[in-house]
């Protein structure tokens, strides 16, 4: 029902704007380098040719790995030790104001000569959230009760997951703001949209790689089956 509302509501929106707005005409297009798709994608070539930024999309191609297992792993890992999944849908409520100011707030630090001082100052902060994140995961079970989860536990938590917010939306903020300053104007979608890209990109392969790893690096015991193991998914399934 949920899923059936907001998707009505962006059929009407949608609708609405393609028919009552109406482009201004009296505007004068930029002049672009680009004249098609082929010209674009050969100015892509050539913008990653450059030294310099061949560098950086390496840099923030691997920036990233050391928070994948953090930002991917800890709400299953959660989920798996008992912690209910709509509890922690309802922990995701009070970061959504958080979500809104933080950008705000970062963007007057980001927008002078060195954006990326944020993104570096941030780092060290979200690397250490990961191992309180490992810790949340490692005292679930400690605290559990017949009644589910302490109150204390899930402050805990909505503060750790705030913490993070923080440092998240500063890297964020940062390297956009960097990306930002350094397209070339008269290329800017194109220049922009690549760094956008690789950015994306560097974000999401290694929460992909830590997913995979999850099953492998996982260690199992069996219960009541001497002489087995169950480090595969066949043996845990026996």
């Amino acid at each position: 029902d949920f899923l059936f509302f907001w998707g009505a509501v962006f059929l009407v929106t949608t609708t609405l704007v393609a028919f009552l707005k109406k482009e201004n005409q009296e505007l004068i297009p930029a002049k672009e380098e680009t004249k098609g798709i082929t010209d674009t994608y050969r100015l892509l070539f050539s913008i990653i040719k450059m030294p310099a930024v061949l560098t950086f999309c390496l840099l923030i191609l691997t920036s990233k790995v050391g928070f994948s297992a953090a930002d991917a792993v800890t709400g299953l890992k959660l989920v798996e030790e008992g912690v209910p999944k709509e509890h922690l849908a309802l922990l995701a409520v009070p970061m959504v104001p958080l979500q809104i100011i933080l950008p705000l707030v970062i963007s007057k630090y980001t927008a002078g000569p060195q954006p990326l001082n944020t993104f570096y100052k941030a780092m060290p902060y979200r690397l250490l959230l990961g191992l309180e994140f490992a810790f949340l995961v490692w005292w679930a079970p400690k605290v559990k009760h017949e009644g589910g989860f302490p109150v204390y536990y899930y402050a805990v938590v909505v503060l750790s997951y705030a913490l993070h917010q923080i440092t998240l939306y500063s890297m964020y903020v940062a390297i956009m703001a960097f990306n930002a300053k350094v397209s070339d104007p008269l290329i800017g979608g194109t220049y922009m949209t690549l760094l956008n890209t690789v950015s994306n990109l560097g974000g999401n392969w290694p929460s992909t790689v830590a997913l995979w790893l999850v099953d492998p690096l996982t260690v199992k015991e069996c219960a009541g089956a001497q002489g087995h193991n169950c480090a595969t998914a066949a043996a845990s399934e026996v």
